[in-house]
């Protein structure tokens, strides 16, 4: 009983008994009796008696739940059709439906068999056995159907039964097939409904944009597939409700039965179930699409508040850390310009901050779900962009205080330094005469007319004027050309006390004093000598030693200054005579290089092709000339057939060697080549450099010296250069020409690092794309790194705050390469360094912080908004101030490329 209980109870429905419903032992013809009770009937079936017990149960049982629950609660009409049976049949028949009949019954009509003897015994038969058949419902035996339809309107019977209802039975299973399934599908589809509607519910919205527009899109998908299959089911019921109504749309004389009208009811019922049905689902789907859209306007809202932030913050960094004020005009000027590129460059995150803000809060007005999310980020915004333009106006008032202060202060520098310029430029000997006195004082008056325009202000009030940027270095120099001042004008006050007693024709004469012996023509001096009784730092004289004039303390007496004699031969000359030694050297040494490249490539390089040694060459060393001597014979047609000539062709002009290295600088660039391919070449002579091959070659050319010293000469020959180079410009400082030598040392020295970064270069291992793919290696250098990523185990990151990593850096113009230094012992020769390839950085995705708090040799390089951080640690400032200054270069040619 208790697992009959817990199964699930369903209906039978036509398709589980069709093929017993199509025996048509028992129908529902749709017939109705007069006062609406539903009529089944049994017609006349031969096999009745051999219907299974359970099939005809189920076919009377599924007969009876079809008409509606009012007109079953009337009772069942039952006609027995047994006219062409025997009474044996009749029996049977009302014993089976006694027993099994599962409705409530009216009345049982039983039209009895037709020939007489068993219509005798069927009359005799109900009498005896009426008791038996257990019907508490009138049995009426009748004779014929004309008897019935005393009973039961002919409308009400079917044809079989003399009556006019139009049935087939064929039909009235498909349709019962089909009203069946189609509440099958209106289950099904408000089960699937409810199914995603549910999954809707619960589901979690994402934090980010793809995942969001991935589960916006799913959504809509699942969406848009239910609403097809709603679509579909109207469609089946549109289409069924058109069948059953057919005979009616076909005649308009045509009735439904009661059965056909409730089946008309039924699949009405059904769509009107599905109308509601998708009415609700399209009210959540409306709430539940705009919430994701809103998600989705959410997280783009969110991700671009991250990358604004991120500029905005990059921005302001950049802004605080524009601190100087300015020591000078022109250093003022300077910062004003970069105030006003960092302003420009500000513009471009500024305005797209302000747009992020005005999109925030007509999200709010839009009643956004997440009103609390976003307002505080648009308030952060338009707080970020007031603070920039506050700062940036605060930075233009102080860089204009300061421009102001230090014009004010070259004017008055000038005024002294013009003062002091007048007062040394006025002859002694023609203030001696009272006209000269009074042409003098008149200068002098003219000249401190000028005074308030370009002195300083009271230095209270200019002290109180410029006390928001009067740092100790501003202030001192504020004070010393104050003093500068005071000591000016002391100075012309006691001049005009002077002149103008020379001008009141004073009878006391003037008399002019000799110069001093070491100062004579005779005596070449090479240096000016301070008189005594003049203080060195004295606040209250001014020394001015101008034209020959000395201004003493007093001011009463005006004496000749020394006279300085040059000396007899010309600087000039010095550094010509210089230069041409030097010159003169670098074109013999260069012969001698020459010389040596084509000893080399004639007496060592041509002699493995010679079929006279082949026997003698180490079979480790056959095909590889090219590997031993690289680029050598490249480098010898260069110096010999070009850039000897041109060396040679500056013997009488010494500054045109400069111009030979910058015209040669990219032909130069051959010996970058040359060193990368010496450590093969190293390995391969260490291989075989023993062996009666080389010994050969060396004896004929009477070398003392093995092969390997002489293929140093390259490497040795550009450093050598360098060390020329310098000498010409210790001998040629602030001379013509000195310009182009220092950019022809430039040239060399760039050179030398080429090559040795290169050298480098070729040592990594474990990279496996190609690093000449990577732009110009610009710098390589080893450092402490530490790491701290966003992503990644715990752990790691933990750890990675004390310990350093010792990295060795290759910057190129592309990417940035972060490798670990390997040093091995080869052949027991010294040691080699490799560097493994760890990880890379692309330049077009990294940010720099310049300055880290705490270590002033420290600065940030961060990957992808600071999701990868790498803080690294230079050895020194200056090396650290360097690598700044080429990351920078590379991030604004990119900018600048962008553009």
């Amino acid at each position: 009983t208790d697992e009959i209980m817990q199964q699930e109870i369903r209906p039978l429905v036509a398709v589980d008994i069709i093929e017993q419903l199509h025996r048509q032992f028992a129908i529902l013809s749709g017939g109705r009796g007069k006062d609406g009770a539903p009529i089944i009937t049994f017609p006349e079936f031969a096999g009745f008696s051999d219907i299974p017990d359970e099939d005809f149960l189920n076919v009377v049982t599924y007969l009876t739940s079809i008409p509606s629950l009012e007109a079953a609660s009337i009772g069942f009409i039952i006609i027995i059709d047994r006219r062409r049976d025997k009474w044996s049949a009749v029996k049977a028949s009302l014993t089976r439906i006694a027993g099994a009949f599962p409705g409530n019954l009216q009345l049982v009509f039983v039209l009895r068999p037709s020939r007489f003897i068993q219509r005798t015994i069927a009359d005799i038969g109900i009498k005896l056995y009426r008791d038996d058949f257990k019907m508490k419902v009138p049995i009426i035996m009748l004779n014929s159907v004309s008897d019935l339809h005393g009973y039961i309107d002919k409308s009400q019977l079917t044809r079989e039964l003399g009556g006019t209802l139009e049935y087939g039975h064929s039909q009235w299973i498909h349709h019962r097939t089909a009203i069946e399934n189609f509440a099958m599908t209106v289950k099904t589809t408000a089960q699937m409904l409810q199914t995603f509607g549910t999954d809707l519910a619960e589901t979690e919205l994402p934090n980010d944009v793809q995942c969001t527009e991935e589960l916006l899109s799913a959504h809509t998908d699942h969406h848009g597939k239910l609403k097809d299959e709603l679509k579909l089911a109207v469609k089946q019921g549109a289409t069924l409700l058109t069948c059953i109504r057919e005979p009616v749309t076909r005649s308009a004389n045509s009735k439904l039965s009661p059965d056909e009208l409730e089946n008309v009811a039924t699949v009405e019922r059904l769509l009107a179930q599905l109308d509601e049905t998708e009415k609700a689902f399209d009210q959540f789907w409306t709430k539940h699409h705009l919430k994701l859209e809103q998600c989705l306007q959410l997280r783009h809202f969110e991700h671009d508040f991250r990358e604004v932030k991120l500029a905005l913050d990059n921005l302001m960094e950049a802004q605080a850390a524009f601190a100087d004020i300015g020591d000078s005009v022109t250093r003022v000027e300077h910062l004003l310009r970069e105030q006003k590129q960092l302003e420009e460059k500000g513009q471009e995150p500024l305005e797209k901050a302000q747009s992020l803000a005005l999109h925030g809060e007509q999200l709010i007005q839009n009643n956004h779900y997440a009103v609390d999310s976003i307002r505080p980020k648009c308030v952060e915004l338009r707080r970020i962009c007031d603070d920039f333009t506050n700062e940036t106006k605060k930075k233009y008032d102080i860089l204009g205080k300061s421009l102001e202060l230090h014009k004010q202060l070259d004017k008055a520098s000038q005024w002294c330094e013009a003062g002091i310029y007048l007062l040394a430029s006025q002859a002694v000997d023609k203030c001696q005469s009272q006209e000269g006195a009074e042409t003098a004082l008149v200068e002098i008056e003219k000249f401190l007319v000028t005074a308030k325009e370009h002195q300083l202000s009271n230095p209270k009030e200019f002290y109180n004027q410029f006390d928001m940027i009067l740092t100790p270095e501003i202030k001192a120099n504020a004070q010393r050309i104050l003093q500068k001042l005071e000591d000016v004008q002391e100075m012309f006050d006691k001049r005009q006390v002077s002149l103008k007693k020379l001008a009141a024709k004073q009878t006391r004469p003037v008399q002019p004093v000799a110069p001093h012996p070491e100062s004579s023509p005779k005596r070449a001096s090479p240096k000016i000598t301070r008189p005594a009784g003049v203080a060195k730092n004295s606040k209250r004289s001014w020394a001015v030693w101008e034209r020959g004039i000395l201004i003493s303390n007093g001011g009463n007496q005006l004496h000749s200054s020394h006279t300085v004699t040059k000396p007899a031969f010309s600087l000039r000359s010095c550094i010509s005579v210089s230069n041409s030694h030097i010159i003169n050297e670098l074109i013999e040494t260069e012969r001698v290089y020459v010389e040596e490249l084509q000893n080399i490539i004639e007496g060592y390089a041509s002699q493995m092709d010679n079929p006279n040694l082949v026997h003698l060459i180490p079979s480790a060393l056959q095909n590889k000339k090219e590997i031993l001597f690289g680029n050598l014979p490249e480098i010898y047609e260069f110096h010999n057939r070009i850039f000897l000539k041109e060396i040679e062709n500056c013997i009488e002009n010494p500054e045109l060697l400069a111009r030979c290295f910058l015209k040669r600088k990219e032909d130069l660039q051959i010996y970058e080549k040359y060193c990368q391919n010496k450590p093969r070449s190293e390995a391969l002579w260490r291989q075989c450099g023993d062996s009666i091959f080389f010994q050969e070659c060396q004896r004929k050319l009477d070398h003392k010296l093995s092969l390997d010293a002489y293929l140093l000469k390259p490497v040795q020959r550009i450093t050598k250069y360098q060390l020329l180079l310098k000498e010409m410009l210790k001998c040629s400082k602030n001379s013509e020409g000195t310009a182009e030598l220092e950019e022809a040392l430039a040239t060399v020295l760039d050179i030398i690092k080429s090559v040795n970064d290169s050298m480098h270069q070729i040592a990594i291992t474990g990279y496996e794309g190609d690093v000449n793919e990577l732009g110009k290696l610009l710098m390589q250098g080893s450092f402490n790194v530490w790491t701290d990523h966003k992503k990644g185990h715990n752990k790691v990151k933990d750890l990675a705050r004390f310990k350093p990593m010792q990295r060795h850096l290759f910057l190129y113009t592309k990417m940035l390469l972060f490798c670990k230094k390997r040093e091995e012992n080869t052949d027991g020769h010294e040691k080699t360094a490799s560097y493994s390839f760890k990880n890379s950085l692309k330049m077009s995705t990294v940010g720099i912080t310049e300055n880290i708090k705490g270590d002033n040799k420290k600065f940030e390089i961060w990957y992808n908004g600071r999701e990868e951080v790498y803080i690294i640690q230079a050895s020194s400032v200056e090396l650290k101030n360097t690598w700044i200054s080429e990351i920078r270069k590379v991030l604004t040619g990119q900018l600048e490329a962008c553009r």
